[in-house]
């Protein structure tokens, strides 16, 4: 009986273990699946009312530059022209589709405290979403969410893997 008991004791303990701490698994595929809540024309499937899309543009290419990422400069949320010609072709994309909304995602860098991270990844998220605003794209069609420093592009601990995880990225 004793045995038995400290089976189920240790294998509730374990089980609360996992439950708390989570399990992590690494993708080695290159392609993004996102859930686009009111649907974006060319989704190949639905799961509860939501287009299911594969968003296979959305992953570093070999130059090292997303297509639907905006980048940005140490410590700052100020868009420069490339992010400006980035989030011109996505104001033109949501012009042409009224029903498509955008989740617009702020990530910073590892360096800095978590709090802070995260404050800079809502400002950039925000920086792209005003930009997206004042080319005529309804703020009710979009989201913004910051990641912080928790969602890296690239894993990588020096200026060129830091420089890919500073942005704001755009799906649908």
């Amino acid at each position: 009986m004793k045995l038995t008991m400290l089976k189920v004791v240790s294998t509730a303990a374990m089980m609360a273990t996992i439950a708390l701490t989570g399990c992590s698994a690494k993708r080695t595929d290159t392609s993004e699946v996102v859930v686009a809540p009111m649907g974006v024309p060319g989704g190949v499937g639905y799961y509860n009312g939501g287009a299911v899309v594969t968003n296979s543009t959305s992953v570093i290419t070999a130059a090292g530059a997303n297509p639907n990422a905006v980048y940005f400069g140490f410590d700052s949320s100020e868009i420069d022209a490339q992010g400006q010609a980035v989030l011109n072709q996505q104001a033109q994309f949501l012009q042409a589709n009224p029903s498509a909304r955008v989740a617009i995602a702020g990530h910073t860098d590892e360096r800095g405290s978590r709090e802070y991270n995260l404050a800079l990844g809502e400002r950039r998220a925000q920086a792209a979403q005003a930009y997206l605003a004042t080319s005529g794209v309804s703020a009710s069609r979009m989201e913004a969410i910051s990641y912080g420093e928790d969602q890296p592009a690239d894993p990588g601990h020096d200026e060129s893997a830091w420089a890919k995880n500073r942005r704001a990225e755009i799906s649908y």
